[in-house]
This record gives C-alpha cells, sequence and structure tokens, in this order.
C-alpha cells in the first residue's frame, strides 16, 4: 500500500467521520460518504485520493458502534488508517469491512507525507521523511480476513473464522 497522508488529530469520534446530521444517508452510503471527515477537515471529502491514508492521533473512532464510520472512509479509496490508538469498537468493525487500521507512533508522520504500509512486515516507510516506523505485525487470522476485504467475503469463501 502506497499513498499520501491526511493527519488528524486525538478523538476522532464516529460523529466526526460520519456527521449526525447526515444521518438520513445511512442507506445511501455513496452519498454518505461525500461527507466522510468533513466536520474534523472540511477539505479531507473532496480532496482524497484512491490510496490515500487517514493519520490520526489517539482515540481514533470514538463513539457509536456504527459500521458506517469505517464503511465511508474505505469507499472514498483510502488504503488504511493509522493512529496511536482506536476505540474497541471501530478497530473491530474496520477490519470487518476490510479495511486495515495500524497501531503505530503517527507523530513521526505529518500531513501530506508519502507513505508505503507493509502490514505483514510491520513497516510505515515514510519515504518523504526517509524513515521506518515499526508496528506489530497484524496477526495472521486479522491479515487473512483483511485479505479477503472483510469478514463478511471470508465467510462467504472459506466458511468459518481463521484461527
Amino acid at each position: 500500500m502506497a499513498g499520501r497522508a491526511w493527519k488528524f488529530g486525538d478523538n476522532i469520534s464516529t460523529d466526526h467521520i460520519a456527521p449526525g446530521r447526515y444521518f438520513h444517508l445511512r442507506s445511501n452510503l455513496d452519498e454518505l460518504a461525500r461527507h466522510v471527515l468533513e466536520d474534523a477537515r472540511p477539505d479531507f471529502p473532496t480532496n482524497v485520493k484512491k490510496g490515500d491514508f487517514v493519520v490520526a492521533g489517539v482515540n481514533f473512532g470514538l463513539g457509536s458502534s456504527r459500521e458506517h464510520a469505517p464503511t465511508i472512509i474505505k469507499l472514498v479509496g483510502v488504503e488504511a488508517v493509522l493512529a496511536k490508538s482506536f476505540a474497541r469498537i471501530f478497530y473491530r468493525n474496520a477490519v470487518n469491512i476490510g479495511l486495515p487500521v495500524v497501531i503505530c507512533d503517527t507523530s513521526l508522520i505529518d500531513d501530506g507525507d508519502l507513505l508505503t504500509i507493509d502490514l505483514s512486515s510491520g513497516v510505515v516507510f515514510n519515504h518523504t521523511k526517509n524513515l521506518k516506523i515499526r508496528f506489530p505485525p497484524l496477526p495472521a487470522a486479522m491479515k487473512k480476513i483483511l485479505d479477503e476485504g472483510g469478514l463478511i467475503p471470508y465467510v462467504k469463501r472459506f466458511g468459518d473464522l481463521p484461527l
């Protein structure tokens, strides 16, 4: 995975990701995705490109347990979300819908940095700063789910959860 970093701060909630005033769009995810993260960064939904990364501080995805939040991040083409920490439900929902989430030291990444991420080896390479940021490689079971595009495609293909 390779792309550009979009930097956000700490405590980005699911309401920042999928603003509540667009609740009526919850059955039209493509339209809801047009508003992704606009309350945290108004320039994001119109300028994010396929392959880009969301990079944040601590507690990314706090709030409700809606799957809409990681789903619309994925729909706009974001390859992965990197943060110092994630809200537990957001983290699991992201994996379930096939959106990679990486826990790493995001203080070493600035807005616009060009990154490459290797989920298997646990390395974020910041090309802009010429440095490696290591993170614990994802567990094999989680990597298998992500490789299939999420939990539902995994179960449809293999019939059971990975061990």
